[in-house]
């Protein structure tokens, strides 16, 4: 099969086919949603077909949606020539240490199964989002321009309480460093920002377009690279303004750094709402932080956290990471092809933005996943259960607040008071300070609500051929929620607190003490209340 790209006229040999074949054909099983290809059937298909011979360039592949990302284009795009993926030294380890760390995470073992030889694709380049020009040497920025034809800029900090500096290095600068770069690319096919539905979150109707900054983006790189550190912290709520916290409030400037940098490049804007477990690839419920609803799962599962700040009718507006990580992938053959087209007839390319959402169709409530929660999180109890599981929502904030002093800070006292006692530590009410400030940051997006537009996403579902829909499942509407909580609550049991499933008859048999240790504090509780009552009554009348 021959190809043309930039002028250049390259050959697909039949060891790529045939690597295509074995991959697919290995992949046909229920749960990995991936077509059979029968032996006259090696053709790639279109969306594959864009991504063959390609040299791909990746940033923020360490991360969580980075590690979906890289494993989903090697298992199923297995004719990509070459992974470019920027990494940094940490923690005293160098790149290679790094990347082989990556890939040593189980989410890898079902690719390396079928495509064992897959690490002569790639190669590590050395670089840093915090520092200037993505910290790249001269000779890793040359080869990258010389060789790179489709860019995937991931890379972002997702820390809610940011400090500011960091948050615009990363979130603003890296952006417009990553465009400045692409622009010498003269290969380039395509390059997909990920941005977040909620950094126009003080929008109420989010629409698929670049709004308005909240501060010019020179003027806060500025601020950020030359105030000293203790005064941008005080000025940072000023700063912020009605923006819940650092991170929408520097990805929103971001995407009109992306807008105006891109000046007719095929440059794409897509913006996931809340990034949750995988739902089928490559293995259902994985998961390795905990943010968002993640955290509450765990909390509310080993029985610390006991109320939230949240409406029960908001829709939640949740997605799985391997969905999003497909349309993210389908998504760039279509900028591509839509940028060729426009080059050819009035060479006039507007930037195209992607919200990638819940639909009418496909809709959430915050009180559903609660009652998800609860109820597959009682039938797979954790063995390291601290209590049992005692879990409600508040939609009114002094309510919330009411039931956070009798269920957390008096406990908390309690169980200090006894550590104490005992000649122990004290560190239940430290443990509940970060609990509550990771409930603040949450009850912002469960208790508001917002229309989200996603025509641009449908439009690319609509026109994939039905092989790449099979392949590259990202269609929301096409989500059983009450399968996926059942594998989400275990893969929070299995991949974030180390309890294996083969644990779970003897965590019920603990479960079961807890539960009548939590019935004997309850009418304890009642009756200290009814004694109380009693008591005050008879010192008032």
């Amino acid at each position: 099969m021959v190809l043309e790209d930039c002028g250049r006229t390259t050959l697909l040999s039949n060891n790529n086919n045939e690597n295509y074949f074995s991959i697919n054909k290995l992949y046909n099983i229920n749960d990995i949603s991936t077509p059979a290809i029968y032996e006259n059937e090696v053709d790639l298909t279109p969306v594959q077909e864009f991504y063959n011979e390609g040299k791909v360039f990746i940033t923020g592949s360490t991360g969580f949606l980075g590690k979906i990302l890289m494993e989903k284009l090697l298992r199923t795009c297995t004719t990509i020539n070459t992974f470019f993926l920027l990494v940094r030294s940490k923690r005293g380890k160098d790149l290679k240490e790094r990347v082989d760390e990556m890939f040593d995470d189980e989410i890898f073992d079902m690719m390396k199964k079928a495509y064992p030889k897959f690490r002569h694709k790639i190669v590590a380049i050395a670089g840093d989002c915090t520092m200037p020009g993505l910290g790249l040497s001269i000779e890793d920025r040359k080869r990258l321009i010389d060789e790179v034809n489709i860019v995937f800029h991931v890379a972002a900090t997702v820390r809610f309480d940011e400090k500011l500096a960091n948050a615009v290095a990363i979130n603003v600068r890296a952006p417009r460093d990553m465009l400045r770069l692409a622009k010498e690319m003269c290969n380039l096919k395509v390059l997909m920002h990920v941005s977040t539905i909620y950094a126009n979150c003080l929008n109420h109707c989010i629409e698929e377009k670049v709004y308005e900054p909240a501060i010019e983006p020179e003027k806060l790189i500025l601020l950020a690279e030359n105030v000293p550190a203790d005064v941008l912290d005080d000025m940072t709520p000023k700063l912020l303004g009605k923006y819940p916290n650092t991170y929408t409030y520097t990805k929103q400037v971001a995407e009109t750094v992306v807008a105006r940098e891109f000046q007719n490049m095929p440059v794409a804007i897509f913006r996931p709402a809340i990034v949750i477990p995988t739902y089928k690839e490559p293995v259902s419920g994985w998961i390795n932080n905990l943010y968002g609803p993640t955290g509450i799962a765990v909390g509310a599962g080993i029985g610390l956290l006991r109320t939230l700040h949240c409406d029960a009718k908001v829709n939640a507006n949740l997605v799985p990471v391997d969905m999003c990580v497909n349309s993210l992938i389908v998504i760039a053959p279509k900028i591509a092809e839509s940028f060729r087209s426009k080059m050819k007839t009035d060479r006039s390319f507007k930037i195209r933005v992607f919200n990638y959402g819940s639909t009418n169709e496909s809709l959430l409530t915050w009180g559903a996943v609660m009652d998800y929660l609860k109820y597959y999180g009682l039938m797979t109890p954790p063995l390291k259960a601290m209590w049992y599981l005692v879990f409600d929502i508040y939609k009114y904030y002094p309510v919330y607040l009411l039931m956070t002093v009798l269920l957390h800070t008096l406990p908390a006292i309690l169980m200090d008071s006894v550590l104490l006692c005992t000649g122990q530590k004290p560190k239940m009410m430290a443990i509940y300070k970060k609990i509550h400030k990771f409930s603040n940051v949450i009850s912002y997006f469960s208790t508001h609500d917002w229309q989200i537009r996603t025509d641009n996403v449908l439009w690319v579902q609509n026109r994939l051929q039905e092989m790449d829909q099979k392949l590259f499942l990202s269609d929301l509407r096409k989500i059983d929620w009450k399968e996926y909580y059942e594998f989400y609550v275990k893969g929070v049991r299995v991949y974030l607190l180390k309890d294996p499933l083969d644990t779970i008859d003897k965590a019920k048999v603990r479960w079961k003490k807890l539960y009548y240790a939590h019935q004997t504090i309850k009418v304890l509780s009642y009756m200290a209340l009814l004694w109380l009552s009693f008591w005050l009554i008879k010192i008032l009348f």
